[in-house]
């Protein structure tokens, strides 16, 4: 029964006033809503657009958007009950701590490491690949084996996780200003986007708004989402099966709101806080994305739409490329402020497992004069960096996915589960409709998942073997918790 012991909620409160484990509160509801922005802006409206609408879903990209968003939303209405109600850092892992148990706590948090650094290092390959392409553009020429995807060793992309991890140890409140800054520019840059954008439309190319399903090589193999393969389907692209494929690939683009959650330490006022960051930055991001997909696939045929940067070619397809200047430019700061805030979130996930003992313990030092995690946030910068720097990750990049869509589906049903056993803790913000809700989203994920290819399932699989191997050699026998069980 150890491996289900779980953390009282009171007692993961006290932890955060312990000395030399307690974070500067500096963050207030707006900083919180443009961390949301600032992460979940980023890859899926400057990259995932064209790819998507060329492979899978055609013109109908927007609804792709729509479904993820309501995915997210079903998601982020648990998120924010959860987190106001246990505003601790950690996020799915701190919750799952406090309802499910040790080992299963772990696990999310092992599955929050993988989604969140792995995302960063992505992120940051394709932030080397529009700086390399800005520079070009400049006269200054970065041999293709030292900057984009392909590189042997990725220069720019481990220098902007090391800048970014600087920025992070110097201090949450000057990491959020520069976040504001940044992610002004990028919705600037989106809205110049959206209003310059139609006019260049053409009905035209909205028909077929659906394309008919057709079987494809892309979707063959290991590479067929899960639910097709088991259901005897035909891997399709395209149609109503094609747009759902399409779910499970831009769901990437709302990665984000959950990691709001994992600033709950350092928020003014989490209770009242934390709610409207997380749902107030994932409307504004759905009504931004919903609207950049229309415009683009209306001003280009999908078949002709580029899968590296879909909003800076369709201009240049129109015969503007200085637009496509000013998008490479705001893709470089959107893609700035999503290596950010996954870095911000993964070095906190690192604190509370440190902070109780699941690993070294001397990782959840905060510094004196900073107020941050900075030996967890040094770790993973370095660690991150180094992805980045010597791995094409692109193609696991749908892993990220999965981590988030496992961990969606836990607070879902954790917030069922604390309902039942603490019906008593104050709750400033509630889940409508519980157990309606929870049980909605529950489902909406594992919809999401099993749209996903066999290949992602299998490598999940993997990484979570591994994470149940370090759990059973390391964790359970210095978790602080039971420690803590042992001495009473």
């Amino acid at each position: 029964m150890s491996l289900l012991r779980t953390m009282p909620v009171e007692q993961s409160m006290r932890e955060t006033e312990e000395g030399g484990h307690r974070l500067r509160r500096d963050l207030s509801a707006l900083d919180l809503t443009v961390f949301g922005v600032g992460v979940i802006v980023g890859t899926g409206i400057f990259v995932l657009t064209g790819r998507v609408a060329k492979g899978y879903a055609g013109p109908a990209v927007g609804i792709s958007f729509v479904l993820a968003a309501i995915v997210c939303g079903l998601a982020g209405l648990c998120y924010a009950e959860f987190a106001s109600t246990v505003p601790v850092a950690g996020s799915a892992y701190t919750f799952s701590y406090a309802t499910l148990g040790e080992f299963p706590a772990w696990i999310i948090g092992w599955d929050l490491i993988l989604e969140m650094a792995l995302g960063a290092a992505v992120v940051a390959v394709g932030w080397s690949g529009y700086a390399a392409s800005l520079l070009d553009s400049m006269g200054l020429h970065l041999p293709s084996s030292l900057a984009g995807e392909n590189a042997n060793f990725n220069i720019p992309a481990v220098l902007i996780v090391l800048a970014v991890t600087g920025l992070l140890v110097l201090g949450i409140k000057i990491s959020s200003r520069v976040n504001a800054i940044v992610v002004a520019i990028k919705i600037a840059v989106i809205l110049m986007v959206i209003v310059a954008g139609l006019f260049f439309v053409k009905g035209v190319n909205y028909h077929h708004f659906i394309p008919p399903a057709h079987s494809t090589p892309t979707v063959q193999g290991l590479k067929a989402p899960l639910m097709q393969v088991i259901f005897g389907i035909t891997p399709v692209s395209f149609g109503w099966l094609g747009i759902f494929s399409a779910v499970a690939i831009v769901f990437f683009a709302f990665i984000g709101f959950d990691i709001v959650a994992t600033a709950a330490e350092e928020a003014r006022h989490p209770q009242r806080d934390l709610p409207i960051g997380i749902l107030g930055s994932l409307v504004i991001c759905t009504m931004l994305y919903v609207a950049v997909s229309l415009v683009v696939v209306g001003m280009q045929n999908y078949t002709q739409l580029s899968e590296a940067a879909p909003l800076a070619d369709a201009f240049k397809a129109v015969g503007h490329p200085i637009f496509a200047t000013i998008i490479s430019i705001g893709a470089l700061a959107g893609l700035t402020t999503v290596v950010l805030i996954l870095l911000l979130g993964q070095s906190r996930v690192f604190f509370a497992m440190s902070r109780d003992g699941l690993l070294p313990s001397w990782l959840a030092a905060v510094h004196p004069r900073f107020g941050t995690p900075y030996r967890s946030t040094i770790l993973m910068g370095v660690v991150v960096a180094v992805m980045a720097g010597l791995i094409p990750l692109s193609a696991l990049a749908e892993l990220v996915n999965i981590g988030t869509l496992f961990a969606f589906v836990v607070v879902s049903a954790g917030v069922v589960i604390l309902r039942r056993t603490r019906p008593d803790l104050p709750r400033s913000f509630r889940t409508p409709l519980v157990p309606l809700v929870p049980i909605l989203s529950v489902l909406a994920c594992l919809f999401v998942m099993l749209n996903l290819p066999v290949e992602t399932w299998l490598r999940f699989v993997v990484w979570m073997v591994i994470g149940a191997g370090i759990y059973f050699l390391y964790g359970r026998r210095h978790s602080r918790l039971g420690a803590e069980s042992v001495s009473s």
